[in-house]
């Protein structure tokens, strides 16, 4: 009985509720779907295409979609459909990893200027003000053309940028938190700063991070797609979603070829479209007054 009470609890837990209100939310399963498919069509496309993305074909230039190349071919014969895979395997790669990597400098940032004293706070929070005025697009631009184009120095300039509203959050959370009896009690043992950190902070503001980790992973995919498009991201002839688009540039292929930056401006549109559908479910179903409404 006393087995069966405990599971029932555990069921009926804050994180159980969270995924059935999840589960619930139609748009975003549509959402999940949508980003699975693409996930898997970009990890698994080597395998599946008959193409790799910088094949020349010099019998198919600039040649619309066809039996052979399902979205044709750019202006040098390479298979479009293997590019927008490509790219998407790329774009998807640098957005990943600058959330992550956001996520770590977000969380310890903030969780230290919330538990580290009032001194930390004080400087800490400086430091993060002074990060939140600095225009994110000219600053995006300088640090780019300073580091270079590349996938690191990429991920580099993204990840810089993402983190000071995480910081804010994640400060915001832990400046209650560290008043309760439970913290109290743990700083009065001797814990360390390390341990309240890990043991008391990283749980109680997981859904904060889960829910930015979606949100910032289309806003990243977005910076990745704008730093290639003006040729301070990924350099060619590597593919991404951005530095495809940049074809877009030319009247000629705007007009005359529009299946070389088309499909990559749909494959973007809908990835984003889905993780935000993603972010808005994940975001609804850790808040608790969704089961009010």
């Amino acid at each position: 009985m006393a087995i069966s009470t405990q599971l029932r609890s555990r069921g009926n837990g804050p994180l159980a509720r969270a995924m059935r209100r999840f589960a619930a939310n139609n748009v975003t399963l549509v959402g999940l779907a949508i980003l699975l498919v693409m996930l898997a069509l970009v990890v698994f496309h080597p395998w599946l295409l008959r193409y790799k993305p910088n094949d020349i074909d010099l019998l198919a230039i600039n040649k619309g979609p066809s039996a052979a190349h399902w979205f044709g071919t750019d202006g040098v014969g390479r298979d479009i459909l293997a590019r927008v895979l490509r790219g998407g395997r790329i774009s998807l790669l640098v957005a990943g990893s600058s959330v992550v990597i956001s996520l770590v400098i977000g969380y310890v940032v903030g969780a230290l200027a919330a538990m580290a004293g009032r001194v930390a706070d004080a400087v800490i929070m400086r430091l993060v003000d002074l990060a939140m005025t600095l225009p994110p697009v000219i600053l995006l631009l300088v640090i780019a053309s300073i580091t270079g184009a590349g996938i690191l120095s990429t991920i580099a300039v993204i990840s810089l940028l993402s983190w000071p509203v995480l910081a804010r959050m994640v400060r915001a959370r832990l400046m209650e938190l560290r008043e309760r009896d439970f913290v109290i009690a743990a700083r009065g043992m001797g814990a360390s700063l390390g341990h309240l950190l890990w043991r008391h902070g990283l749980p109680n503001t997981i859904d904060i991070l889960v829910v930015y980790a979606a949100l910032q992973f289309a806003a990243a995919i977005l910076l990745e797609a704008g730093l290639s498009f003006l040729g301070l991201g990924i350099p060619p002839p590597e593919a991404s979603w951005g530095n495809m688009l940049n074809a877009a540039r030319s009247t000629v292929v705007l007009e005359q070829y529009p299946w070389q930056w088309l499909f990559a401006g749909a494959a973007l549109v809908l990835t984003v479209l889905a993780i935000n559908f993603v972010g808005d479910g994940l975001r609804d179903a850790f808040d608790p007054r969704s089961e009010l409404n």
